[in-house]
């Protein structure tokens, strides 16, 4: 399959302190694929590092086997969008005005939304089934409600390759399986390729075709949700003893405790946290 997005030897960090380094990564195109590790393993510099919104400090990265950190920046946004973890939904904009926005990067500086552009901005909202909502302030929606008009926008702008920084956060189950099913419909229906960071390690594996592990800035571990999902990979990458079984052909996990070697730690409770407060 064709690759569309590579990282070569990435190190990235600040003053003597790399946060990711010797980072190689190949997302193929049509792909869904989740990066998931622990808080501060890196997952949110990686996809800043990906979209070129942080230079790395050595090592390339290639968007269709173009070096990204030399292409034209309206280029890039053809092809390539993220959604961050946080917007902001305080905006004074119609959920239609706001969706018309993707269109920008393929707009001349003097050119407005008309005409085939109107017709995108249509699909979009009908693909996010946000129609009916249109013409709603996004400041009035619901949180699921507002993520999918963010995401009409990213798929307004037509890209061939979308990123998304914790797209379920802050929503109510309902609203995030709602998302996921978005997304998989994206991927499926529309053959976007998708890159998310996800802290739900069960929703990562029903709805991924690979998962990424992350720990200490490197990959630690990557492959299908069942080849990554055994319980040493808990152990070693979140410090958790886990039970792992099959469902609808999808590995899923329940986590049992700390890991043995973490009880009476530096980062436990009980022993280690006695230790620390005594000072013995």
């Amino acid at each position: 399959m064709k690759s569309v997005l590579k990282a070569e030897s990435i190190q990235f960090g600040y003053d003597n302190r790399n946060i990711v380094e010797n980072f190689d990564l190949n997302i193929q195109q049509g792909e869904m694929a989740s990066i998931v590790g622990p808080n501060g393993s890196g997952k949110s510099t990686v996809l800043r590092l990906l979209t070129r919104l942080a230079q790395p400090r050595s090592g390339v990265v290639f968007l269709e086997g173009e070096a990204l950190a030399r292409m034209n920046t309206k280029k890039v946004a053809r092809k390539l969008t993220m959604l961050p973890q946080i917007q902001d939904h305080n905006l004074d904009l119609t959920v239609r005005d706001l969706v018309r926005q993707g269109r920008h990067p393929h707009l001349k500086w003097y050119e407005e939304c008309r005409n085939e552009h109107e017709d995108i901005v249509d699909w979009a909202l009908t693909m996010t089934n946000l129609t009916e909502l249109q013409y709603r302030s996004i400041y009035t929606l619901s949180g699921g409600e507002r993520q999918r008009a963010w995401i009409a926008m990213a798929v307004a702008q037509t890209p061939h390759t979308l990123l998304l920084d914790e797209p379920t956060t802050y929503l109510d189950v309902a609203h995030q399986l709602e998302v996921m099913e978005l997304l998989q419909h994206l991927n499926r229906q529309q053959g976007i390729t998708i890159i998310m960071v996800l802290h739900d390690l069960n929703q990562a594996a029903r709805y991924s075709d690979r998962i990424i592990a992350m720990k200490d800035g490197t990959i630690v571990s990557q492959g299908t949700p069942q080849e990554v999902y055994i319980p040493s990979f808990f152990s070693q990458v979140f410090g958790i003893e886990a039970k792992v079984y099959e469902d609808e052909g999808k590995p899923v996990y329940t986590p049992r405790g700390l890991a043995k070697a973490k009880i009476g730690g530096e980062t436990n409770n009980g022993v280690g946290i006695a230790k620390a407060v005594s000072g013995n």
